[in-house]
């Protein structure tokens, strides 16, 4: 009983935190497409977009908390191209600029920085310099293709947990109607629109679900019009 007030508490405590929420919908767990929309002080702002997530869907992932999941549910694995669903804190924006004017923290992608995918390395899940030994896995951040020219970094397994996915980004879509290997991505204009919004003093974070949890997230939100 402790324990379970011990959680409820923490949860409640989350719950309010938070004063800028984007929620992020596909139609079930197969779908690549999804729609964006962002809440701040349980009022819509932006207009709700359509955005990309991975090539297989999503897979639920490993946030802030639990979310009600079935057994014929998939759960996010690394390499398998599925986006995480749950609920994440976001914490840092990231781009080629070496310098931004965002009020959530800012990460300069310099040249030597990478994301480390293998999941036996101390670094899983980080981005960090590159070290004197490489790690056997892992993604340059400064791509020429220009997806990480501006993003944000999404708070998924943070206890580095083995196999259970990495390196999760909003991000710039390669191209309109392009799935991901397990990120979410969209235009440039949409990234930055979203990225001068965010507040770090606000508390941002993603909701990113099938529409089967709506039902959830509302009675777990109920300020968030949805």
């Amino acid at each position: 009983m402790i324990k379970t007030f011990l959680i409820l508490v923490i949860l409640t405590n989350f719950l309010h935190s938070s004063q800028q929420t984007i929620v992020i919908v596909s139609l079930d767990f197969n779908s690549s497409k999804a729609k964006l929309s962002c809440y701040e002080d349980g009022k819509k702002v932006l207009k709700t977009i359509d955005v990309n997530i991975g090539t297989k869907g999503l897979g639920w992932g490993i946030g802030e908390f639990k979310l009600k999941q079935k057994k014929d549910e998939p759960t996010k694995k690394e390499g398998d191209k599925k986006a995480p669903a749950g609920v994440f804190k976001l914490t840092s924006t990231f781009g080629y600029a070496k310098k931004e004017n965002f009020d959530l923290k800012y990460i300069y992608l310099s040249k030597t920085l990478i994301c480390v995918d293998d999941s036996k390395s101390k670094d899983y899940n980080k981005i960090i310099e590159m070290p004197k030994v490489k790690p056997k896995s892992f993604e340059q951040m400064r791509r020429a293709d220009k997806q990480y020219e501006l993003g944000i970094v999404v708070l998924h397994n943070e206890n580095q947990l083995r196999q259970a996915g990495s390196c999760i980004f909003l991000h710039v879509q390669k191209s309109k109607n392009a799935s991901t290997a397990g990120c979410t991505s969209m235009s440039l204009d949409e990234m930055r629109e979203i990225n001068s919004w965010l507040d770090g003093s606000k508390n941002p974070i993603l909701i990113q679900i099938p529409s089967s949890s709506l039902k959830e997230i509302k009675e777990l939100f109920p300020n968030l019009p949805l």
